[in-house]
C-alpha cells in the first residue's frame, strides 16, 4: 500500500476504462496521464487562436475525470488501506451502464456532460451513494477552510450541504460533468472547444461507466495522480439504470 503524506487529498472519480478511446482521447486533450504519469502530445484545433495548453491548465492538474466524491483529507485514525476497501465495497454493489454524453458551455467553462435527464439522474444516484459511503472517511473542514468556502456566492441549499458534507454541489446540487478547460472569457474560444468535442464525442459514442477511481493529490496544488480503479461487481448491463 502506497504511502500517503498527511496532507494528502483523496477523491473518488469517473474515469474511463485504461484501454477505451475516451481515456486517450481525454488524457491527450488535457496533456497528461493522470494513471501513468506520461506528458500527452495535445490535439490543436485549427480555430483556437490560442495553444490549447494555456486553455487547459485547471483539468490537467486535476486529470481526466468527472467527480463522484471530491477531494477529502483522511480523519484521524482513517489511512488510505480503509479507504480503498470502503471504496472497493461500494464499487462491486454497482452495476455498470452505458452513458449517453455530449459537450456543453458550463458558465465560462466547457465540459462533457449527460445528454438526457435519465443519464444525469443515474449518475446522481451514483454520487450520492458513494458520498454517503466515504463521508465517515472525511477530515472536518478547518475553520479557515469552511470560511473561505461560505464566503462564495451559494444559495442557501449549497451552504447548508457544505456545512454538512463538506461540498456544496453533491445530491440534488450535483451535476457530473467531465471538463475540458479552465473558466475562458472569450466566448469564441468556447466554441471553438465545443464543435471541436460534438465531432469527436460523435465517433467515441456513449461512456462505459462500469469502475470508479480513486486519485490522490499527494501535496497541495500538485497534480492528482489515478492510484486505484475499482470495478462495479456486475459487468453485463449496458443500458442506463433507473435511477432510485
Amino acid at each position: 500500500m502506497t504511502a500517503w503524506s498527511a496532507n494528502a487529498r483523496f477523491a473518488l472519480y469517473y474515469a474511463p476504462a485504461e484501454s477505451s478511446a475516451w481515456w486517450e482521447a481525454g488524457s491527450a486533450w488535457l496533456g497528461r496521464n493522470a494513471e501513468s504519469g506520461a506528458h500527452c502530445p495535445q490535439p490543436q484545433p485549427e480555430e483556437l487562436s490560442r495553444e490549447l495548453a494555456a486553455l487547459t491548465q485547471s483539468p490537467r492538474r486535476y486529470g481526466w475525470h468527472g467527480t463522484l466524491v471530491p477531494p477529502f483529507r483522511l480523519a484521524d485514525g482513517v489511512d488510505a488501506d480503509i479507504v480503498v476497501r470502503t471504496a472497493a465495497a461500494w464499487a462491486h454493489a454497482q452495476q455498470p451502464f452505458a452513458l449517453g454524453v455530449d459537450v456543453a458551455q458550463l458558465g465560462n467553462f466547457v465540459a462533457v456532460r449527460p445528454d438526457n435527464s435519465d443519464g444525469e439522474a443515474s449518475m446522481r444516484a451514483l454520487a450520492a451513494t458513494a458520498l454517503c459511503d466515504l463521508h465517515p472517511l472525511r477530515a472536518t473542514p478547518s475553520k479557515t477552510d469552511l470560511e473561505r468556502r461560505l464566503a462564495a456566492p451559494l444559495t442557501e441549499r449549497q451552504r447548508s450541504l457544505l456545512i454538512e458534507w463538506g461540498y456544496p454541489y453533491v445530491f440534488d446540487e450535483f451535476r457530473f460533468h467531465m471538463t475540458l478547460s479552465d473558466s475562458l472569457d472569450d466566448a469564441s474560444a468556447r466554441d471553438v472547444l465545443v464543435r471541436w468535442w460534438q465531432q469527436r464525442i460523435a465517433a467515441l459514442g456513449p461512456l462505459r461507466v462500469d469502475s470508479a477511481a480513486l486519485f490522490v493529490e499527494p501535496g497541495p496544488g500538485e497534480p492528482f495522480v489515478l492510484w486505484r480503479r475499482l470495478p462495479f461487481g456486475t459487468m453485463s448491463t449496458s443500458t442506463t439504470p433507473q435511477a432510485q
